[in-house]
């Protein structure tokens, strides 16, 4: 029997530094991914490294990928005045890709999909129905301003998938209260992070860590450090970050800003507003290895964010022992116990900034086992492992003709 092929369709280059829980849920799929499976990625690039519209034979964390670039993209952290997800979708439209199983992270590309055979799952990060209800961000997706218009183009291509995975309960709940036709095709994912990767240092490495980070940094070695890490973008706040590290008042605090964004101008300028320059370094996009290295060092990470599904951030910096201080949104809040973490209810500087005091004075009580422990769960090889395992019994029984009746879309 012929090994099954998935494909993996999303709008970014995974040998970039992109920032985005979705990347990182993808690579994992992918580093994860058991021999039974060839794997091909529908992604973006750089017309200097690779030729657009053509398949490239590569290898990403040691396994073979077939890997075609629909759309020139070398800036995918930030967002143009065409939305990147319209113009990813536009590129799609030029081909057919049928395969085995098929894998989306946006709705809009499933468009030029609905037509093609193959076994579809769509993955849902954020619960888009708190996204368009949220008051603040106006910026943060397009569909904001048209509802109406993307719940209908949602209901006329729900039905193409056979499976439909959210890191979201709230949004699961929906999912099969819009569409209890598809119910059973509705089900809940934890979102994954590789404990392979991240992973806390003991307690003396972690104090040499911090001080040689501190002199490269020329920094006090009795500073705490305060991590935010993601895209600089409506959806996460960061204006609110510096915000409520202006309302902290306490000059031992650094934050390290760990991302790049259409909102960077916007935050240096406010970081200027508000006499923060000592106390912030944005350090920009960074891969995967060195943001490990920041979450061990941190004292506290950071989340202002107006809506979430579950951030992949929050999982990576938890197994790396490193507590969270969040806004009230997403899974978080679910999951996040007394030990490793805070969630401040209100999205002010000031209740934040109380929230974040709360865990960075108090490192005896936030400890590193306690937030491992929060995090096991999620390890990407099981969870991943589990998914395929799925895929792989959805296969073996199409391969003996006993495939299911779709509903007809």
């Amino acid at each position: 029997m012929r090994n099954p092929t998935l494909s993996i369709f999303y709008q970014f280059n995974p040998w970039n530094s992109t920032i985005g829980g979705i990347q990182t849920v993808i690579r994992s799929f992918i580093k994860y991914a058991p021999d039974d499976f060839n794997l091909q990625l529908v992604g973006t690039g750089d017309s200097e490294e690779m030729t657009i519209g053509k398949w490239h034979d590569e290898t990403f964390a040691g396994k073979k990928l077939s890997f075609l670039p629909v759309l020139d993209l070398p800036k995918d952290n930030v967002r143009g005045r065409i939305p990147t997800t319209v113009k990813y979708t536009a590129a799609l439209m030029n081909h057919r890709i049928e395969s085995d199983f098929m894998h989306f992270h946006r709705l809009e590309p499933t468009l030029a999909a609905k037509g093609w055979r193959g076994d579809k799952t769509f993955f849902v990060h954020n619960d888009i129905h708190q996204q368009m209800a949220a008051k603040d961000g106006k910026n943060a997706i397009l569909w904001r301003r048209f509802p109406k218009a993307y719940f209908t183009l949602e209901g006329w291509l729900v039905k193409q998938f056979d499976e439909i995975l959210s890191c979201n309960s709230e949004s699961v709940s929906l999912y099969k209260q819009q569409y209890p036709d598809l119910a059973h095709r509705v089900s809940f994912i934890r979102n994954t992070v590789d404990t392979e990767v991240c992973k806390p240092l003991n307690q003396s490495d972690r104090s040499l860590a911090r001080r040689n980070f501190s002199r490269d940094h020329s920094l006090s070695e009795t500073t705490k450090y305060v991590l935010f890490a993601g895209r600089l973008h409506p959806q996460k706040d960061p204006l609110l970050l510096a915000k409520t590290i202006a309302a902290l008042q306490d000059p031992q605090v650094h934050l390290l800003v760990a991302g790049d964004g259409e909102l960077a101008p916007d935050l240096k300028a406010e970081i200027l507003r508000l006499n923060l320059s000592a106390q912030v370094t944005m350090v920009g996009a960074v891969n995967s290895a060195n943001l490990v290295g920041l979450y061990q060092i941190a004292s506290a990470l950071i989340l202002t964010s107006e809506f979430e599904g579950l951030p992949l951030v929050v999982l990576e910096s938890l197994a790396c022992g490193t507590p969270i201080v969040t806004t009230r949104c997403g899974e978080t809040p679910k999951f996040l116990t007394n030990q490793s973490g805070v969630i401040s209810d209100d999205r002010t500087p000031e209740a934040i900034a109380r929230a974040l005091n709360q865990v960075i004075s108090n490192p005896d009580h936030y400890t590193q086992t306690a937030c491992v422990q929060v995090a096991e769960p999620y390890s990407a090889r099981n969870v991943v492992g589990q998914v395929y395992e799925s895929m792989l019994h959805r296969w073996r029984i199409q391969q003996h003709g006993q495939r299911r009746t779709p509903i007809a879309a």
